[in-house]
């Protein structure tokens, strides 16, 4: 009896101020001027909000619509997007009919005495109703019975991002709107005008984000209580790559072609080619874990620009790498052109030996035939074993020098010739495919 007398109360005070108010009748002190509402007693009398309309009939069909006022943040490491939303929702019930042709915006407080749809939005992690002044609702009355209750939602919807094309990623999004308690034998959802139910999306201008296209669904929901009606908003976010291009990808670009520079210094300038290298690897892998640090949730994903990091890095790893072969071989190259001289050194002094022996034996063959013929004959064999032996080793040596000349650099200049021409090209090559393959593929 109470909320029966509070809600007729709230309802003469806020239609028109008049004197006096009745139970089903508003009348003013004058004779003549009267406005009533006929019908509209069947808020207060025989009206049950814990009961749908049509209880026990036909499903109360819901249509709704939606303003996306704003999406405040896309996140990847939560993989979730936080938007305002308006939601409106109307539905027709029968026991709210009145005659006339006018419609009355109700006070947001008389929603208690009302039945509303128990729609939840599905996958959102948090949600709240703003209540600054007063809680932002919304109830307005139609002479058919229609109402339209319309709220102001914030909320942190669950959005599953594929990440590996990051940062030339494109996201598919939703905002899935769903009955609770009610399933399709109780309520319907429709979009009260299909694609055109949903505004301001398109007009949506975000930091890192371009909406592409959007679109609307009416799906079903199966669980194991029942079948519920479900409404979805679809929407697709195209990732803005040019902040990641003057962010990452140019200074990377620029390391490697840093690390090229060492090409056109000499192999005897160590300190300078080597400080150049050293830089360059240690810059490119502070750039590396910077780009990382933003999504250290998702460090699982090879995304793309962690490939192209990885190539930049190897680039500028290969360049040092290069003067290092280059400088090895240069060294290898003066010791074994050391070695060779001594080698002909001593083959010199060997043969300067081996022919004054052969002359000592002459010699003595012409004094005495018998005496030379046995000294001769211990000469020779001498001689002979000790030739032997030196051709045995001159032979090794020039094998083992031949078979290191296969593996030894003729002309360590030639690395740096070679390498300023086949490292741009490469690289160039690698940029076709890359970013053939992420942005078309």
């Amino acid at each position: 009896m109470f909320c029966r007398d509070f809600c007729l109360l709230s309802l003469c005070l806020f239609l028109l101020p008049q004197r006096r108010c009745s139970l089903g009748h508003l009348s003013s002190s004058r004779s003549g001027d009267t406005t009533s509402l006929p019908g509209f007693e069947n808020l207060t009398m025989g009206y049950n909000k814990y009961l749908r309309p049509y209880f026990g009939g036909e499903p109360v069909q819901i249509a709704m619509s939606l303003d996306i006022a704003s999406i405040s943040s896309v996140s990847e490491s939560d993989m979730d997007y936080t938007a305002t939303i308006y939601l409106r929702q109307h539905w027709t019930d029968p026991r709210l009919v009145f005659q006339g042709n006018k419609s009355f915006t109700l006070d947001a407080r008389l929603v208690e005495l009302l039945w509303v749809p128990d729609t939840y939005i599905v996958e959102s992690k948090r949600s709240f109703l703003h209540d600054v002044t007063v809680g932002n609702r919304l109830i307005r009355l139609f002479s058919n019975g229609t109402i339209l209750y319309a709220l102001r939602i914030t909320t942190t919807v669950a959005c599953n991002m594929d990440l590996s094309k990051y940062p030339m990623d494109t996201q598919t999004c939703r905002l899935q709107l769903e009955s609770w308690g009610y399933d399709e034998n109780d309520v319907t959802f429709t979009w009260l005008r299909g694609n055109d139910s949903v505004h301001g999306i398109e007009k949506l201008r975000l930091s890192q984000y371009t909406v592409e296209s959007y679109y609307t669904l009416v799906s079903k929901s199966q669980q194991e209580t029942g079948i519920y009606p479900r409404l979805i908003l679809q929407f697709k976010l195209r990732r803005n790559v040019l902040y990641f291009v003057l962010e990452t990808y140019v200074p990377s670009t620029l390391l490697v072609m840093l690390s090229w520079v060492s090409f056109w210094i000499t192999l005897d300038s160590v300190p300078a080619r080597t400080c150049i290298g050293v830089t360059t690897v240690l810059s490119m892998t502070t750039l590396m874990i910077g780009s990382r640090s933003s999504l250290s949730k998702t460090n699982c994903f090879i995304k793309a620009i962690d490939v192209y990091l990885g190539i930049c890095f190897t680039f500028i790893f290969g360049a040092l790498v290069e003067y290092a072969v280059a400088h090895y071989s240069s060294s290898q190259k003066c010791a074994a052109k050391t070695t060779q001289e001594g080698l002909a050194n001593d083959l010199t002094k060997e043969m300067e030996e081996v022919n004054i022996a052969n002359i000592l034996t002459s010699y003595k063959q012409k004094i005495s035939f018998s005496s030379i013929e046995i000294s001769s004959d211990n000469i020779n064999c001498s001689d002979l074993t000790m030739k032997t032996r030196e051709k045995i080793k001159c032979v090794l040596r020039n094998k083992i020098h031949r078979i290191i000349g296969y593996f030894t650099i003729q002309n360590p200049s030639n690395i740096d010739h070679y390498s300023k021409l086949l490292f741009p090209l490469f690289f160039m090559v690698v940029n076709v495919f890359y970013w053939a393959y992420y942005l078309y593929f």
